[in-house]
């Protein structure tokens, strides 16, 4: 093998580059060639739409393509979703201020009910601000929404490509 090959190789994962086999296996035996797909494996990556905050990587950007939506309803969309994604990081510093009380609870020579019940008590208090941040953010979506639209979103949701 090239020596130079190798660091165009590593560049390339690096970047998040990265060839995706399509029909026959490279150094398979079913034929002469096998057909390749280049995907930068980045944010615009079809069908590589898991990851992020509301289910997917970039949610605004998904939406927009697969919704069809308009520049207002982006900017709206966009809104909502920053509201979305600040109760979530807030909600998992709750979690991490939970499981720390959890932990105070159980290192002493005795066991503290008292902080295990404040930190018990913490996690259903933030879950409770996300499920409502939740119900209502989807009840902007669905007012900014028309109708083919809402009934694209919820194929979205039922079919799992959209997780909320």
């Amino acid at each position: 093998m090239y020596p130079g090959f190798l660091s165009w190789r590593r560049q390339r994962e690096h970047c998040g580059e990265r060839r995706v086999g399509m029909g026959v296996e490279p150094g398979g035996r079913g034929g002469r060639h096998a057909a390749w797909e280049y995907s930068a494996g980045g944010e615009d990556d079809a069908g590589q739409f898991g990851g992020g905050a509301f289910g997917v990587r970039r949610p605004l950007r998904f939406l927009a393509y697969k919704l069809e939506l308009s520049e207002p309803q982006v900017s709206e969309l966009a809104r909502i979703l920053d509201e979305l994604k600040t109760e979530r990081a807030q909600a998992a510093v709750d979690h991490r201020r939970a499981l720390s009380s959890f932990a105070d609870a159980v290192s002493g020579d005795a066991f503290d009910g008292a902080k295990a019940a404040a930190g018990a008590a913490l996690r259903l208090q933030s879950a409770e601000r996300l499920r409502t941040a939740v119900v209502n953010g989807l009840g902007r979506i669905h007012k900014l929404l028309e109708p083919p639209q809402r009934a694209r979103l919820a194929y979205l949701i039922r079919t799992g490509v959209l997780s909320l």
